[in-house]
């Protein structure tokens, strides 16, 4: 299959100098390496987990190509916004776009599956095999491997949050050539696990953080009350929105006491039918009634990027959801937090449930307001300040430019690159 035109245009444009083809891709006569930051994904919640990484790894020295390669306009458009005016000149953007009949068919598929996801990575396989290596934030690009074989690039993995739920601790992590993590408690995880060689990892922070003001004012409600941000997860099994969502919203409407930041996870709204393959679950997603838009104390975001930023979990004075690992990005502020358990867990020294150690936690709603004031007692502080400092190794030295350091010191170490 040839690759797409307007793909072959655009790079051509961008690239300085022509390109030797050799078994591994094309690398530039002045030996530079290649680097795609490739984002594969229905909705762009994972770009700030690693874009910044692209920026310092441009800025770094003479010896790295850096491009920011995504499969729709949408994408693109975030990655340019989270940099903004700091994106070096030499980093080039480039769309992999969707043919008609990809299109038609995703329409149908996606909800069941990754179908676009998978599509895009067959269609330009080929463009994607050019690069000395990809980094990503999720694990589907591994499906490259059984496409491309030997040919696939160096593959390095950022992942994106630091939950402690199951589904982020998969042996597949160990077919990346490196993992970038946030501290030593999820790494550790993996390595306890067996699921990677401590040479594969590195710890590095969290370079989202590094697209933040952690002490910018933000003000969302004309009024005093305190605001509590509730940010159920889409996962139809564990979420709490299926069973508790329509009557949280409800128990706010009537509160006096509370303004409430609804903030879903961007996926729970992209849908209206929520499959996991994983637990073989299915539920429908409810809508939200008007009156609860209407509400002067209530604000109701379900997909601006106000959701990725992190502007709700720095402007709420309390946290309120379920599975959701934005929960730690919240404690970059420790605050008081309530976790809602609507599927019945056993949680009590699971390590998926490690962060429902850091607040009270209910399954009836009759319980919350008791909750919230529980939720305030100091002796959780210390649990919150020791679990953040566990899941975010933070230094001096921006996340970013960690990472990138990281990302330089194995790709020069590692070339060349072997050939098919």
């Amino acid at each position: 299959m040839r690759p797409d035109p307007r793909c072959q245009k655009m790079e051509k444009a961008s690239t300085p100098e022509p390109g030797r083809v050799r078994g591994d891709g094309i690398t530039p006569p002045s030996g530079r390496l290649r680097v795609a930051f490739l984002y594969n994904h229905d909705a762009p919640h994972q770009i700030a987990h690693s874009v910044m990484i692209a920026r310092e790894l441009a800025r770094s020295d003479e010896a790295f190509d850096v491009h920011i390669l995504a499969t729709s306009q949408t994408l693109i458009d975030h990655a340019r916004r989270v940099l903004d005016a700091s994106a070096p000149t030499g980093i080039t953007y480039l769309l992999l776009p969707e043919n008609r009949a990809q299109a038609v068919l995703g329409r149908i598929f996606d909800r069941i599956g990754p179908f676009s996801r998978i599509a895009n990575l067959w269609r330009h396989r080929r463009q994607l095999t050019s690069y000395d290596a990809l980094v990503v934030p999720e694990r589907t690009t591994l499906i490259l491997r059984h496409l491309t074989g030997r040919r696939t690039p160096r593959m390095i993995y950022t992942r994106h949050g630091s939950g402690d739920r199951s589904i982020g601790f998969k042996k597949s992590a160990g077919k990346f050539d490196l993992v970038l993590f946030s501290g030593p408690k999820t790494r550790d995880r993996f390595l306890k696990a067996g699921y990677l060689r401590p040479e594969q990892t590195a710890i590095v922070g969290y370079p989202k953080f590094d697209t933040v003001d952690p002490d910018r004012p933000r003000r969302l409600f004309d009024n005093d009350r305190p605001t509590v941000v509730y940010c159920p997860n889409p996962d139809p099994a564990l979420s709490s929105f299926y069973r508790f969502g329509l009557d949280i919203l409800e128990h706010f409407y009537q509160s006096d006491k509370y303004n409430l930041v609804f903030a879903p996870h961007v996926m729970l709204f992209k849908k209206k039918l929520h499959i996991s393959l994983e637990s073989f679950t299915m539920r429908w997603r409810p809508g939200i009634p008007k009156k609860y838009y209407d509400c002067p104390h209530i604000l109701i975001d379900t997909g601006s990027p106000a959701l990725m930023d992190m502007t709700y979990m720095l402007a709420a004075d309390m946290y309120l959801g379920d599975v959701s690992s934005q929960v730690y990005e919240f404690m970059l502020r420790p605050r008081p937090c309530v976790f809602l358990n609507a599927h019945g867990a056993d949680w009590q020294g699971n390590p998926n449930y490690q962060f429902w150690t850091m607040g009270p936690v209910v399954s009836d709603l009759s319980m919350l307001d008791r909750a919230l004031e529980e939720a305030k007692d100091p002796a959780y502080d210390r649990q919150r300040k020791v679990l953040f400092a566990q899941t975010f190794d933070m230094t001096d030295e921006p996340s970013s430019t960690r990472a990138a350091a990281a990302i330089a010191e194995f790709l020069l170490k590692a070339r060349p690159h072997p050939t098919a």
